[in-house]
């Protein structure tokens, strides 16, 4: 059975897309700890731990992850990207992107925002925005 991620990145379950390549896909998180909180996912992979990931995945994965990384510094204000790897909720591979001011914005403990759907959409569409101008 597919993961929720594997189903967000085919388009059964709607998602704020971010950016997405014929392997990788990155989407904000519905949860975030910060505005601009992104996944990024192998779409074609659903192994739950990173380590498990063949090397070409693997590197291709952080690879993706890096250039998301850098249009959401671009989009979002922050002072760096910070990036986390769990894989203990949902049981597929995923990278948090997190926009930092402080350590503290890292802290997954911490009660979530609340954005509404606009608020996502106008962040998604300007991290977007920012993928598609680094890739020229």
């Amino acid at each position: 059975m597919a993961t929720i991620f594997t189903r967000i990145a085919l388009g059964e379950i709607p998602s704020y897309k971010v950016a997405e390549s014929e392997d990788y896909y990155a989407f904000l998180d519905i949860a975030p700890m910060a505005k601009g909180h992104t996944l990024v996912i192998p779409k074609k992979v659903e192994d739950d731990y990173i380590f498990n990931l063949d090397e070409k995945c693997y590197e291709g994965l952080w690879a993706f992850a890096r250039r998301v990384a850098k249009a959401l510094g671009q989009a979002v204000p922050c002072q760096r990207v910070g990036v986390a790897v769990l894989g203990m909720e949902v049981p597929h591979t995923h990278i948090h992107l997190v926009p930092l001011q402080s350590e503290a914005d890292m802290d997954f403990r911490k009660e979530k925002l609340q954005l509404s759907q606009d608020e996502m959409a106008q962040i998604a569409e300007s991290i977007h925005s920012a993928f598609l101008s680094l890739e020229k």
